[in-house]
């Protein structure tokens, strides 16, 4: 117990402290733009933040990941806060949590290994392109004022790494904040801050439950949201696990997260706040800026609380080309550069699910459209590609009339009709035997072809003979197959 709480909490201090708090300002205006996004005032979003960064600290099972309120749950809710208003919105968050704790316990979250490397490639490639495209609204009809602070805030993070001794100490991300707000401060520049955003809350959140009857009819109105949310939620928390897995060489627990996740959403659903999930660009600032550990997540949480209620003066002051010039940072260092530079030595399948998952996501601003688009062009790959190792060789023994087809590989419905165009069934010898004890049989459509090599040949006057059906095979190709059961060849010909 002792060993785990200072692996998982204890073992980076500082690093987690000072990493949180680069978090935490950069979970502001997100929060505060993600609730525009939904249709509902800043302070849900903000509390919505707060709440989930603080449990999933705790509950989640990836040390050091982010979770809060995101544009991808946000996108879901519009129509659900439109037609029936906020506390309906309330109520789907905690359907939601509900939804994804029992994800966690069907241990759906093993389901990421059907996530090939290219998909999820694409999707961060997708998310560094979103990143980027979500700060050019703040680039747009500005002042040169804009664009100077902007490039100096960059500057500064890629430079100040370099100063002897402070940085290595502090994170370039929070100095760039900090100078930034003191020069516009200084030189009372006319630019965006954090305060044109919109109010933030005065107060802490309060325990209320959601406003809404307790019948099936408010179930049925929420169900909808809240299983696309939590289905959305869970894919960009399992994605984002992966990615934090590869930038740390540590794994997560997957289950774990799931149930962490609908715990989290819980709460912010009784808190006032919106469903959340993992996010990809806090989490890289988080793991970037020295964060490892759940230390920093509960960080990034109770100091934006602290900020949103307490220094709210000093917070609204804040320009908004510094965080600008933040989430740049994250989108130069989310994308895989090395999926474009090695374009010419992957496998041309590998590329196409790559690039055909950016478009999608990019496209829809939906993450599940583009892992489903991702996983499914990825299969249809895999299964092109197992079915062109099959192949059938055949010996001949011209004494005894007899053909020998051995086969060899995998047969499946993508392999079938290869299978069943390697017999010649008008060759007209009296016996033949199928050796299949270097095959594998996986479906029915692979028995099919079996039943009618079989009853082809018996057609044209042969004996045949299958030899060699390992377990597997055997059961499914007895519970399925019909050549050797006089019934099912009847019904099979039409009788």
């Amino acid at each position: 117990m002792m060993k785990t709480i200072k692996t998982e909490w204890l073992s980076n201090i500082r690093g987690d402290l000072l990493s949180g708090i680069v978090v935490a300002l950069a979970l502001i205006p997100e929060a505060i733009a993600f609730s525009t996004i939904a249709g509902v005032d800043p302070k849900v979003g903000l509390y919505a933040s707060f709440c989930i960064a603080v449990v999933i600290a705790f509950a989640g099972g990836r040390p050091g990941m982010i979770s809060a309120a995101t544009a991808a749950m946000a996108l879901l809710m519009v129509d659900l806060v439109k037609d029936h208003g906020l506390q309906y919105l309330l109520a789907a968050t905690i359907v939601t949590g509900v939804l994804q704790i029992l994800a966690g316990y069907l241990r759906l979250g093993e389901l990421m290994r059907f996530v090939s490397r290219s998909v999820v490639t694409g999707f961060v490639n997708a998310l560094a392109i979103l990143i980027f495209m979500a700060q050019l609204p703040e680039l747009t009809g500005v002042t040169w004022h804009v664009y100077a602070m902007t490039a100096a805030g960059l500057g500064i993070i890629y430079l100040f790494p370099y100063v002897p001794v402070v940085g290595k100490v502090l994170p370039s991300p929070l100095v760039c904040i900090i100078l930034l707000t003191i020069v516009a401060v200084f030189l009372n520049l006319d630019i965006r801050t954090v305060g044109d955003l919109g109010e933030l809350p005065s107060t802490l959140p309060i325990f209320l439950f959601p406003d809404v009857p307790l019948n099936l009819e408010t179930l049925w109105i929420v169900l909808p949201y809240s299983a696309s949310m939590a289905v959305v939620g869970l894919l960009e928390s399992l994605m984002t696990a992966t990615i934090v897995d590869d930038l740390t060489d540590t794994e997560s627990n997957r289950n774990r997260e799931c149930r962490g996740q609908g715990i989290a959403n819980i709460g912010a659903g009784l808190l006032g706040g919106m469903a959340g999930c993992a996010m990809i660009g806090q989490s890289i600032i988080n793991v970037k800026s020295g964060g490892r550990t759940r230390l920093s997540t509960l960080t990034a949480g109770i100091v934006l609380l602290i900020m949103v209620v307490v220094l709210d003066d000093i917070l609204v002051q804040i320009p908004m080309a510094a965080l600008v010039a933040v989430m740049i940072m994250v989108s130069i260092g989310t994308f895989s550069w090395d999926s474009f530079r090695n374009l010419k030595q992957h496998p041309i399948s590998t590329n196409i699910v790559m690039i055909v998952t950016v478009i999608v996501v990019v496209a829809t601003h939906n993450l599940a459209f583009g892992v489903f688009a991702g996983v499914l062009l990825a299969a249809m790959f895999f299964a092109n590609k197992v079915g062109h190792f099959m192949l059938v060789k055949s010996d001949l023994d011209e004494a005894s009339r007899s053909r020998s087809y051995t086969v060899v590989g995998q047969v499946f419905f993508s392999s079938s009709e290869k299978f069943l165009s390697s017999f010649d069934f008008k060759e007209g010898v009296d016996r033949v035997v199928i050796d299949l004890s270097r095959a594998h049989f996986w479906d029915i459509t692979a028995v099919g072809a079996l039943d009618k090599v079989v009853l082809k040949f018996r057609r044209e006057g042969a004996d045949v003979e299958v030899i060699g059906l390992n377990e597997a095979s055997a059961t499914i190709v007895d519970r399925f197959g019909v050549h050797d059961k006089p019934e099912g060849v009847d019904q099979l010909m039409g009788h």
